[in-house]
């Protein structure tokens, strides 16, 4: 799996824009082949940020979105920006949920090998 992230931080002025830009472009986007997930945030400490994060089944499905007509309005977008957008992809390996933490709680959990064992 490959996380997408976009932070964009607008003007004031134009943050309605980039907002009602981003919600606009992530309709599509989520619809596209290989997107699990796509969603928009808005930081509550920096009201004017706006982070677009998507999860995507390969590295093809990513490299295709990117490829995409529709993918320039994401850079347009990013043009609307004080600074330079924050633009990162992840590649994720392995997921785990509360089984981690479960086993990293319990009482013969050996932090050194990230195993469950038992202690001597």
């Amino acid at each position: 799996m490959i996380i997408e992230f976009v932070r964009i931080a607008a003007m004031p002025a134009q943050c309605e824009q980039v907002r009602r830009g981003l919600v606009a472009w992530a309709g599509p986007t989520a619809v596209e082949s290989g997107c699990l997930s796509c969603r928009i945030l808005q930081e509550s400490s920096a009201p004017q940020a706006f982070c677009y994060q998507a999860q995507w089944k390969t590295q093809d499905d990513l490299l295709r979105h990117v490829r995409t007509e529709h993918y320039k309005r994401l850079l347009a977008l990013m043009e609307l920006g004080t600074t330079p957008p924050l633009v990162e992809f992840h590649t994720v390996t392995e997921t785990e949920g509360l089984e981690l933490i479960e086993r990293t709680r319990s009482s013969d959990f050996l932090p050194s090998t990230g195993k469950a064992q038992r202690r001597n």
